[in-house]
């Protein structure tokens, strides 16, 4: 396929064009790094004969002689296999499919290390779940002790879920002189429809069935290997990786163990070998860190908003701009919202799973759109080679022969994957809110127009067991209010996920009354219908407005007006002393939640990250205290 010749919308424009003048002298430092760290041949001759020897000590005779010689690449493979963990049991056999597939490429693998990898869901309301976001840093961190001994020629990452991509990118720009191919393992099929498993959820809040029922229907939807197939953080990670050029075209959404999954697998070796400097005959070198720069940031951020993915995110992409020396805002995201249309209906923003949107059309078809309507850059380096163009394409299997032809033209199913001349929204999934009480974001595509204004009194909490303990008691039943649920930032408790409120909220939603939550945790990305004002900057740990509100305290929560509104004087608010507290000494004993002290008092805000690491941050980045109004 030619590419299109491509007007890029001026908000696109504009946007790109400020944080690449935000950024210019990070940037350029950042580029001058990895490329002094890139060098002519094989990373490891430059070893010292021991230290080479220890590199290879424990490798079979053919590969000892590769790695002793000075013409191979070697290439590390870094995994987040466990068998536990639905989405990363695929893992366990590609290790060796890798390295096979290198071999025949003309170069050599090794595995270099594993990654910890947490699972969101196991661990919801959980102890276990004030560790999740810290896990990204430091799934970032053993990343770059794999990589680091020097041995290195390219790299594969696998990783697939809500902190575990995230981490294993950051970790990988810090070696960003060198390619690196994200690997993916894949959905499950689908199980139970995600409307029914919603519906059993509720009933079970309120309390109309037992447990076995919902273990039932749990069981029914999570059923299999692969990928939860609901359109949170795990598959929107798998989507953004694609969209930024880390993927092999159409290689996201593609069941585990099937004849193409596995095709696709051991093509990444190929491929990952081909771009190292040794394989590159035809000059196709190509850096991790030259592909992740401002443009695939931003392409990165319209795919986010478009398919209506993950609120996590948010914070997410900003901490992969900040290690690749891009100064990305909340502002920036906002801003693409306005103009970016919602064109995908994926549960929870609708019935669908990505199944169903892959069958659709899938990313293929929600890059061509995007590509025609001028909101993605086209002109940006990939893996598959130049051109985003190249991600329309779609992995064929012709006989043995994996081949790529181009994707559909038009979405074969409208109720699920629009054109962006006629989406479901004409604006982004997610927006910015902005007031007294901080800066917030809120999913808004899966909530109902008629719900995401909500003016009412505050009831506050400090810990989410409590609202549940006040739902379970009726002392929520019969009255509009917005829930607060404070000291849940990154420095509080690590930011844990408060997605078990969703059922609870949405019965009384259901029942009439108008609610809505205002937090500085997060929801997760599977945020429902619910208005949810969350990773609410600055923190309440932090002495940020949420630790000085009171119950009765009128809060305005506007999604579409984009609004984080208190309605109390802003002199009477200002002499209120701190109330509330974040867990404190004992408290945090147990589930490994003590090791972390040093992560919870140097962790930075959401709105820059929430990262424990040094970077790049755009002037006024960090929201002071605002008045209250």
């Amino acid at each position: 396929m030619t590419p299109p010749p491509q007007q890029l919308h001026p908000t696109l424009e504009a946007v790109t064009a400020r944080i690449v003048e935000r950024s210019a002298e990070s940037r350029a430092e950042y580029q001058r790094r990895i490329d002094a760290a890139g060098q002519v041949g094989p990373a490891r001759g430059r070893l010292a004969c021991a230290n080479l020897a220890h590199g290879f000590a424990a490798s079979e005779p053919t590969e000892k002689k590769a790695l002793r010689g000075r013409t191979k690449p070697n290439v590390a493979i870094v995994s987040s296999y466990n068998d536990m963990l639905s989405a990363h049991q695929p893992y366990r056999d590609y290790p060796e499919a890798l390295k096979k597939a290198v071999i025949r490429a003309g170069g050599i693998a090794q595995f270099a290390g594993g990654v910890p990898a947490m699972c969101d869901g196991i661990t919801q309301g959980r102890d276990g779940m004030q560790l999740s976001l810290y896990s990204r840093d430091v799934i970032a961190m053993a990343t770059a002790i794999a990589l680091s001994h020097d041995m290195f020629d390219g790299a594969l990452m696998l990783g697939v879920c809500d902190k575990i991509t995230p981490g294993l990118l950051i970790g990988a720009l810090s070696f960003g002189h060198l390619p690196t191919v994200f690997v993916p393992a894949g959905p499950m099929t689908s199980g139970l429809p995600n409307s029914e498993k919603a519906r059993v959820r509720q009933l079970y809040a309120e309390g109309k069935i037992g447990r076995d029922e919902l273990l039932e229907a749990e069981a029914a939807s999570y059923h299999s290997a692969g990928t939860c197939t609901f359109y949170g953080t795990a598959n929107s990670n798998q989507l953004l990786m694609e969209v930024l050029g880390l993927h092999l075209p159409g290689s996201s959404f593609v069941n585990p163990g099937t004849p193409l999954r596995e095709a696709l697998t051991r093509a990444a070796g190929y491929r990952v070998t081909e771009l190292t400097a040794q394989g590159a005959g035809d000059g196709e070198s190509t850096p991790i860190g030259h592909i992740v720069d401002e443009k695939a940031i931003v392409n990165a951020c319209v795919a986010l908003l478009a398919s209506g993915g993950s609120t996590n995110h948010t914070m997410h992409l900003v901490a992969i701009a900040r290690a690749a020396g891009v100064a990305l805002t909340w502002d920036d995201l906002s801003d693409l919202s306005a103009v970016v249309p919602l064109l995908s209906r994926m549960y929870p923003n609708g019935e669908a799973d990505v199944n169903h949107f892959h069958a659709a059309g899938g990313i293929a078809y929600l890059v061509r759109t995007l590509l025609e309507a001028g909101l993605l850059h086209d002109d940006v380096l990939t893996v598959a080679g130049h051109g985003l163009w190249r991600y329309t394409q779609e992995p064929v299997l012709r006989g043995d022969d994996l081949t790529w032809e181009d994707g559909p033209t038009e979405s074969l199913d409208h109720a699920v994957l629009r054109p962006a001349d006629a989406p479901f929204s004409p604006d982004g999934g997610l927006r910015m809110l902005t007031g007294p009480l901080g800066r917030a974001v809120v999913k808004t595509s899966a909530v109902k127009p008629e719900h995401r204004f909500v003016s009412a009194p505050a009831v506050v909490f400090d810990d989410q067991h409590d609202f549940l303990e006040a739902f379970g008691h009726g002392e929520l039943d019969g009255r509009d209010f917005v829930a607060v649920i404070r000291y849940q930032g990154p420095a509080a408790n690590g930011m844990p996920e408060l997605h078990k409120l969703t059922p609870a909220l949405g019965v009384l939603q259901d029942r009439g009354q108008k609610v809505a939550i205002v937090t500085d945790g997060r929801m997760s990305g599977a945020s429902g219908k619910v208005p949810a004002a969350i990773h609410v900057t600055p923190e309440a740990a932090l002495g940020g407005p949420l630790s000085r509100i009171q119950d009765g305290d009128v809060i305005t929560v506007d999604a579409d007006g984009g609004l984080l509104g208190l309605h109390v004087d802003h002199e009477v608010f200002a002499r209120r002393p701190i109330t509330g507290r974040a867990p404190q000494g004992p408290e945090w004993a147990g589930t490994g939640r003590e090791l972390f002290a040093a992560f919870r008092a140097t962790v930075g805000s959401a709105d820059t990250g929430a990262s424990v690491f040094p970077g790049v941050t755009a002037p006024g980045q960090e929201v002071p205290v605002a008045q209250s109004v």
